[in-house]
């Protein structure tokens, strides 16, 4: 499947042999459940295929699998039930410009519904530049500096585009899996401003789409992507962060001996962890959970997914109670935020809850902010030990820095970067290192110039792949 959704010849000159592309659409996976219901705004009805030779015209549909069939209700002038086999697939859309209501979200463009093992799935069929005016807002509070949810903006297209065709059912997910994606109520007039005023620009490094992933917070450097993942990319290196006034850049957790049998069922607990490798930034590789019933090596992610820490950028103390102090110099703060739960192993992680404006020093707005030389590491925090009675157990303190994978553009640092006057073409600069910033219609899969169309009016379309 090509990065596009189609192409369709124009009548043009044969001197300009230009072929326009259909805008993409993408599919995102935005609903899997056992029972779904379906209804329309207002007074536009929901216009379903699948369920006759012809679109019905309804107010609303339920759907849910029962004795090896689809059993529908459809509401319509009249309430009536109808089964149908499970491969049937219904494709329901609307003239609404307010969109379908799904569960408590509205959609706008095409939503299909299908039977998938043992559920259902939903997926959404929209526009890229629909998609991204609530997946900016989904990202990033929509009060931010419009250069961030620029920057916000052109990398999610591009990381989306990245992954048209890789799946089989859809594109992309509406989770932290790929990048958060919440339908019409994300949408703002600043969320649609980013978008507009980046239409079509993507980023490119040797001709190609770049694997655009980004985070909420390194805490002080990002990450190369060849020390979380397999594949070191040349345009995700380590470089300085501007995330200082994030209310996650410094962050302590404290566990329990019962948290800590739970998580770590395998040693029936924790008496220490030893950090045995560090990334070049301070995260965590590799460590050892030693426990009453032996131990047990980690990589840094296996920990953070056990702990459900914010990052692997972690140091830990074992402490006989929340009254010890810490180690000397670890100097964290303390934040008055209220944060949802969330990961950040897919592209981005959505910021949740409020946060505080701090003044920051403005610059010089063609101040470039490479500087090519990555940063050193974060300093350690220390692990200290303390003494305990023979029957007294311990608390773990956990003492971190960020808050996701830290690889790619840091969303808080990208916030800082903006208040300080930056453009979002300085801040994708900054943390994409060599990616070029170009209009969708330069990327060119033959010889033939490829040109972005205006989007139209109406419904989507998939057109045959590219």
């Amino acid at each position: 499947m090509g990065l596009v959704g189609g192409v369709t010849l124009t009548a043009v000159s044969p001197a300009a042999q230009v072929i326009a592309v259909q805008e993409p659409v993408m599919r995102v996976l935005v609903l899997e459940a056992s029972a779904l219901r379906l209804r329309a705004d207002a007074e536009q009805p929901l216009l379903v295929a699948g369920l006759g030779s012809s679109e019905q015209r309804l107010r609303g549909l339920s759907v849910r699998k029962q004795r090896g069939q689809l059993q529908l209700t459809l509401e319509g002038r009249s309430r009536r039930s109808v089964s149908l086999a499970l491969q049937r697939e219904l494709r329901v859309r609307s003239a609404d410009p307010r969109g379908i209501w799904l569960g408590k979200r509205r959609y706008r463009g095409e939503l299909r519904v299908r039977s998938v093992g043992a559920g259902l799935q939903v997926v959404n069929h929209l526009r890229v530049e629909d998609y991204l005016a609530s997946v900016v807002g989904s990202e990033m509070p929509q009060s931010w500096p419009l250069a961030a949810l620029q920057a916000q903006a052109v990398a999610a297209r591009t990381y989306a585009l990245a992954q048209q065709g890789k799946a089989g059912g859809f594109d992309l997910k509406a989770t932290v899996a790929s990048q958060v994606y919440r339908g019409v109520e994300s949408e703002t007039a600043n969320t649609l401003k980013a978008v507009e005023s980046t239409h079509s620009l993507v980023l490119v490094h040797g001709g190609k789409l770049i694997d655009a992933v980004f985070h909420s917070s390194s805490g002080g450097a990002t990450e190369a992507s060849g020390a979380v993942w397999t594949k070191q990319l040349p345009y995700l290196v380590s470089v300085p962060d501007h995330d200082q006034h994030s209310p996650v850049h410094q962050w302590e957790v404290w566990f329990e001996p019962h948290q800590l049998r739970r998580a770590f069922r395998e040693t029936g607990g924790v008496n220490s962890i030893a950090v045995l490798g560090t990334t070049g930034t301070g995260r965590i590789r590799q460590a050892r959970v030693q426990g009453p019933r032996g131990d047990l090596l980690l990589s840094g992610k296996q920990l953070r997914q056990r702990l459900g820490l914010k990052s692997t950028l972690v140091r830990f103390e074992m402490l006989a109670s929340k009254s010890a102090k810490p180690g000397a110099g670890v100097g964290l703060k303390r934040f008055e935020h209220s944060f949802g739960e969330r990961n950040s192993y897919g592209a981005g992680t959505v910021l949740m809850g409020s946060w505080r404006d701090e003044a920051t020093a403005s610059v010089d707005a063609n101040a470039s902010f490479m500087g090519l030389t990555p940063p050193p590491p974060l300093p350690p925090l220390p692990v200290r030990s303390t003494r305990r009675s023979r029957h007294q157990p311990l608390l773990l303190l956990a003492m971190g820095q960020g808050f996701g994978h830290g690889v790619g553009m840091s969303q808080w640092g990208a916030h800082g970067l903006a208040q300080r006057g930056a453009d979002f073409r300085q801040i994708l600069n900054h943390y994409y290192r060599g990616a070029e910033i170009v209009p969708y219609r330069q990327l060119q899969n033959s010889s033939l110039a490829f040109l972005w169309r205006s989007r139209q009016p109406g419904g989507v379309e998939r057109m045959g792949d590219a």
